[in-house]
């Protein structure tokens, strides 16, 4: 039965997004608790494909089959050290994405487009055939768009066209390459294009192909105009899904589709790699410090984290490669969080302006313990989960280049300054007119924020207990490498 193990993380999602676009009830609530059991039992699973999980026996729980046998594409998926943290995060955030939803129009379509999304975003995650992934990777982007652009703000429908645009555009860059490379192996299997013996020109041009396509989904500077106005005016669900999960998928294919295939183009281009990730680093932060809605600093902060993941896979070290898988977590964790808390404090005032808000804490007392921790996690306090990947990831630059190290590590300084600004300014001072009568986090609130911040410390205190995971199938790729 292990063969339909990572396919039973695929299927229930899919099935419940369909049952859900088929029901006619309004009742946001129904919807809401249908759609949380159906995604708490992925997690479930995912928790019990964790306890028979080998993090030294590659991959694992494998279903192949044949789905186009002219062409000789397979149905083929399983689960490795380097998926395993991101289905595992993926499926984790969902159902507290799910419980996050406040009243909606069209409920059932709303729901049915969350569970599709996390169908899709498994797919990605444990794909081992090229097109198959690439199905998925398109698929993802089908409920997203959905979801910013009728529930979505004021600008909504320019702003999502553009981010529409800007992916499709990248994908056709992947779809050619991955062309290609089928063309060269005779099959589009995972494993046969890592066996070819590509030339240094062919893996360039290949390269350059699957980078602007991760680069832009992730994003890295200057692919990155989409990312802060599509966060903006995305509804807060569709926010914590963009930014907690689907920009994984663009670090996640740097891992297993473009370092592994095109390694001598990746030596060639690194440098100039990280100089771009850098630069998005320091330009994100400064941007950052300059905002004054929330929720747009938020964006352009994970910007800016993101770009530090991206030198630190281009580093093409243990410390390197290690920092970014456990730095995708607890991005993932602390972005969504953040946007949730910054989700309450505008349901109770009506506005998100950093100069419209002040005294929160006097009324909110364990809304202020959350938002606390999830700051001091995204600023990566020590013994929290932003620690232990940003030291890794520095480190790694640094040994790469002093000075560009030194630049990266500008990141802890910038972000305490726009973090904890913000949070001064939000939290205390005087209550102003629109934080009167702002409410402390209800009971369900709490059963989301709650889970992240004890995330936040299990992470920063054991952090071992997530860095084990990778580590066999990092050192495999490293060996790749040479």
């Amino acid at each position: 039965m292990d063969q339909f193990q990572t396919l039973g993380l695929i299927v229930p999602p899919l099935v419940g997004s369909l049952i859900l676009f088929l029901l006619r009830t309004t009742k946001t609530e129904t919807l809401k608790w249908i759609s949380f059991a159906i995604a708490l039992f992925t997690f479930s699973h995912t928790v019990y494909l964790l306890t028979q999980f080998n993090p030294a026996g590659g991959l694992q729980f494998e279903f192949n089959m044949i789905w186009i046998m002219s062409a000789n594409i397979n149905f083929h998926i399983g689960i490795d050290g380097i998926s395993m943290p991101l289905v595992l995060l993926t499926t984790l955030l969902c159902p507290l994405i799910i419980l996050t939803v406040r009243e909606q129009s069209y409920p059932h379509a709303f729901f049915g487009l969350v569970l599709l999304m996390e169908s899709a975003l498994i797919g990605v995650f444990v794909a081992r055939d090229a097109f198959l992934y690439y199905l998925f990777w398109e698929a993802a982007l089908i409920p997203i768009y959905f979801l910013s652009a009728i529930w979505g703000g004021e600008n909504r429908i320019k702003i999502t066209f553009k981010f529409f645009i800007y992916t499709v555009f990248g994908s056709l860059f992947m779809l050619i390459a991955l062309v290609v490379l089928y063309m060269q192996s005779g099959s589009s299997d995972y494993d046969a294009f890592r066996l070819l013996k590509l030339d240094a020109t062919t893996q360039m041009v290949l390269f350059w192909g699957l980078f602007i396509a991760f680069a832009i989904k992730m994003p890295i500077f200057p692919f990155h105009t989409w990312q802060p106005d599509t966060y903006t005016e995305s509804p807060t669900p569709a926010t914590m899904l963009l930014s907690g999960i689907m920009l994984k998928m663009g670090v996640y294919s740097l891992f297993r589709w473009l370092l592994p295939i095109t390694p001598l183009a990746v030596r060639d281009a690194q440098i100039w790699v990280i100089i771009l990730a850098v630069v998005g680093i320091v330009y994100g932060a400064i941007i950052a410090i300059q905002q004054k809605d929330i929720k747009r600093l938020i964006a352009y902060s994970s910007f800016s984290h993101v770009g530090l993941m991206a030198a630190g896979v281009f580093c093409m070290s243990e410390f390197g490669l290690q920092g970014t898988m456990i730095q995708m977590l607890a991005h993932g964790i602390n972005v969504v969080g953040l946007f949730y808390v910054i989700d309450i404090i505008q349901n109770r005032t009506n506005t998100r302006e950093i100069e419209n808000l002040g005294g929160i804490t006097q009324s909110a007392p364990a809304l202020t313990i959350y938002f606390t921790i999830l700051m001091l996690g995204s600023v990566a306090l020590p013994l929290t989960n932003g620690f232990v990947g940003e030291f890794l990831l520095l480190r790694a630059v640094f040994a790469k280049d002093v000075y560009l190290g030194a630049i990266a590590g500008l990141t802890i300084i910038f972000g305490a300054v726009y973090m904890l600004r913000m949070y001064q300014r939000v939290m205390f001072g005087e209550k102003t007119a629109y934080t009167q009568h702002v409410q402390d986090v209800t009971v369900g609130e709490s059963l989301v924020l709650f889970p992240l911040t004890v995330m936040v410390f299990v992470m920063g205190l054991f952090p071992n207990l997530f860095l084990n995971l990778s580590a066999p199938a990092v050192m495999d790729l490293l060996k790749i490498l040479g």
